[in-house]
């Protein structure tokens, strides 16, 4: 037989020695793993199975702390019953659940955490000799979960703010934190007596009055919660008043009644004292202090000073100045926009009546030129002077006359008018419609109109001529009728008294 046949010949038996034992070691049922919680009861279940022809002859339970170092904690014999050799750890905890070989469990009282280890179940039997099973005790302990924060100063040096602990607990708890705040965070483990872990965890960082009040959380994780536990806390940075007054617009001015101003303080602790003063000594006598506001009844020339407001807590003080400014006004600013509005509107009505009274004015100019079309003797103006003599005689030569004569037409009522009739010795005259259409100042309805009246003239008196004085236009032709008034002369002229020589008819416009 060679050499190689006699290696694999051995290996086939011990895979034999090997399938034999783990069938034996089979029929002993065990759990393989219990967990327990201190103060507890647990219980420990170990059965055979398929005893078949092998004969039990008794069973005990072992206990192995660690490895290799068994203790005898309970005996079960058919004829001399239950046994418990350990009388130290396990004295009074321990008992068979069912006092018979087939089902031979135990049941632990008052768990320690030094209960947790190896639980052995050996059965002796024959002629198979001693097989075992082995459960794994547990032990779980629930930590004690706390969380706290630590009040610290302001400064610039990195300090604890918060802490967090799981003490006690089996297996060891994590921890972990929840913040916005800039720092870190350091772990230690402390394993206690009993077996179980305690764990801290201390958040560091450098405080200022800006952390006071955020959120920070510790949370903890560990086997016997069911979810991790969060601790939610606010930091508490403590630090001395800082002060500001609100309430001053700028705007105190003289007679004004009721202006406040409020000391505001941002501390921790909070201000105990809040106390007002001027630069000056005392306070005016118009001022009156209410807790942290200062009451002004009527602002004047004794509030135009420095105001201090000065906070204290326990851990210093802090104060704030203002300078009151008072304006010499006496009137309300707040009716300063209606008084605007007030101006402006006065001023848009007076551009308007201006622009008004500047159109009636124009249209009444060009009225006074415009000649009348109401169908009365025509007018040449307001006032026409008139000049001639009293009634020529046979020689041509009429009695001198060198006043003047006014004739009044007037458009308006009331005006005084001086016909031909009312004087004979004067001859009268009319401008034609010719000639007043001539004049380009006459709309086209009194156009029409006069045009009638000297179509009826010519009708009446074809024969008959207007003379014209030389010189003048033709808007100033005199028309004569020698059955009303005696016809000027175009070459009556006379001598006057001061040297010069006029015409005895003419007119003045």
């Amino acid at each position: 037989m060679s050499a190689v046949t006699m290696i694999n010949c051995c290996l086939i038996l011990g895979a034999c020695l090997l399938s034999s034992q783990a069938v034996w070691s089979q029929r002993v049922r065990v759990e393989p793993e219990v967990t327990a919680y201190p103060n507890g009861s647990v219980n420990l279940r170990c059965e055979f199975t398929n005893s078949g022809i092998t004969k039990l002859t008794q069973v005990s339970w072992m206990f192995e702390r660690v490895e290799g170092d068994r203790h005898n904690i309970a005996v079960f014999h058919p004829q001399y019953g239950a046994s418990f050799p350990n009388k130290g750890n396990f004295d009074g905890r321990v008992s068979f659940t069912q006092n018979s070989l087939e089902n031979p469990s135990i049941r632990i009282d008052k768990l320690r955490m030094a209960d947790a280890g190896r639980y052995i179940c050996e059965y002796a039997t024959y002629p198979s000799g001693n097989e075992q099973g082995t459960t794994t005790l547990i032990m779980l302990a629930k930590p004690r979960n706390s969380a706290t924060v630590i009040p610290v100063r302001a400064s610039s040096s990195e300090v604890v703010v918060a802490s967090c602990e799981a003490a006690q607990g089996k297996p060891e708890a994590t921890i972990s934190w929840i913040t916005t705040i800039a720092g870190r965070y350091n772990h230690t483990s402390v394993p206690e007596r009993d077996g179980t872990v305690t764990v801290k965890s201390e958040y560091r960082m450098i405080p200022t009055p800006a952390e006071n009040g955020k959120e920070i959380t510790c949370v903890v994780n560990q086997r016997t919660q069911v979810e991790p536990r969060p601790f939610p806390l606010k930091l508490v940075v403590e630090y001395p008043p800082t002060v500001t007054i609100e309430g001053y617009d700028n705007n105190w001015y003289m007679g004004r009644t009721d202006a406040v101003l409020t000391c505001q303080a941002d501390a921790n602790p909070a201000p105990t004292d809040v106390s007002w003063t001027v630069a000056s000594g005392q306070l005016p006598p118009s001022v009156r202090v209410d807790q942290n506001r200062l009451l002004v009844r009527k602002v004047d020339e004794t509030v135009n000073t420095t105001f201090v407001c000065e906070v204290k807590n326990s851990l210093g003080s802090g104060k704030k100045e203002l300078v009151a400014m008072v304006i010499e006004s006496t009137e309300d600013p707040s009716s300063a926009g209606v008084m605007a509005g007030a101006i402006l509107g006065s001023f848009l009505a007076f551009i308007l009546v201006s622009a008004l009274v500047t159109v009636l004015v124009m249209r009444s100019r060009r009225h006074q030129h415009r000649y009348s079309g109401d169908g009365e003797q025509g007018t040449y103006g307001n006032k026409t002077r008139l000049f001639g003599g009293k009634k020529a005689n046979k020689n041509g030569a009429g009695a001198s006359n060198n006043g003047p004569i006014y004739t009044y037409r007037e458009s308006e009522p009331g005006a005084l008018t001086e016909k031909c009739n009312d004087f004979p010795h004067i001859t009268g005259s009319t401008p034609s419609a010719h000639d007043i259409l001539l004049s380009g100042e006459m709309n086209e309805a009194k156009r029409r109109k006069f045009d009638a009246l000297n179509d009826s003239l010519e009708d009446e008196e074809e024969d008959e001529r207007y003379d014209r004085f030389s010189g003048l236009p033709p808007s100033y032709q005199i028309h004569g009728h020698e059955d009303e008034c005696t016809p000027y002369l175009d070459d009556d002229m006379e001598s006057q008294r001061d040297g010069s020589i006029i015409s005895r008819t003419a007119i003045y416009v």
